[in-house]
C-alpha cells in the first residue's frame, strides 16, 4: 500500500492469513471468531445453569421460594440461548441481504 509514510507491507507471519488484494477481510474473520467463541461460551454456560437449576430443583423439597428460583434460573438459560440463535440468525440475515458471508468468511 502506497501513502504518504512510504510502502507499508503486512508481517511476513501473515501470509498463510491473507493473499494479494483482500485487503480488509480480516475484520470479517476476526467477527466471525468472535461470534462463534461467544456461542461456544454461552452454550457451556447454559448447559451449566440448566444443571445447577436442576439440582436447585431436586434439592428444593417442595420450597415455594426454592422452587420459583430454580425456574427463574432455567428461563434465564432459555432466554439466553434464544438470544444467542437470533444473534446468529440476525448475522446469517444480513449477510444474505448483503452479499457478504459473514459466518464463515473466506479470503481468497
Amino acid at each position: 500500500m502506497a501513502g504518504i509514510f512510504g510502502n507499508i507491507q503486512a508481517p511476513t507471519q501473515l501470509s498463510k492469513y491473507t493473499t494479494a488484494g483482500t485487503q480488509g477481510q480480516g475484520l470479517f474473520l476476526f467477527l466471525s471468531n468472535v461470534l462463534k467463541f461467544a456461542a461456544v461460551i454461552a452454550g457451556i454456560v447454559m448447559v451449566v445453569q440448566f444443571v445447577l437449576a436442576g439440582y436447585m430443583y431436586i434439592s428444593a423439597n417442595g420450597d415455594v421460594k426454592k422452587t420459583e428460583q430454580a425456574w427463574t434460573k432455567i428461563w434465564q438459560a432459555i432466554l439466553g440461548l434464544v438470544i444467542i440463535a437470533s444473534a446468529f440468525t440476525i448475522a446469517a440475515v444480513v449477510g444474505r441481504l448483503t452479499g457478504l458471508n459473514i459466518l464463515n468468511p473466506t479470503i481468497n
